[in-house]
């Protein structure tokens, strides 16, 4: 007969992460990984159908198997999209140059 496997979950807040060890058998998935961690009950904001999920930060689904040593992460939505900031920086940037360096001057 198969050990259990030795799983992690992660919730990761913006001040700190919760981690939760567990011992899964073999066949389990993520989903069944993340609702027998108790952080669904402790953290009513995760959604399984709206929050990305990953295994060692490659993003996976909730039917994903797991192996020994998976470390399940639970991300958190994005206050601001990446690809947004990146453009407000340029065109600030692009503002400042055309500029002649005096605030107001543009």
């Amino acid at each position: 007969m198969a050990e259990n496997l030795l799983i992690e979950v992660v919730y990761a807040l913006p001040e700190r992460q919760d981690v939760v060890g567990l011992h899964l058998p073999p066949g389990s998935t993520v989903e069944q990984a993340i609702r027998a961690s108790g952080l669904l009950a402790k953290y009513p904001e995760i959604d399984l159908a709206q929050n990305k999920l990953g295994i060692h930060a490659r993003l996976v689904k909730t039917d994903t198997p797991l192996r020994d040593r998976d470390r399940v992460e639970i991300y958190r939505p994005l206050l601001a999209d990446p690809k947004e900031v990146r453009k407000q920086r340029a065109a600030e940037g692009k503002a400042m140059k055309k500029g002649s360096g005096e605030p107001g001057a543009d």
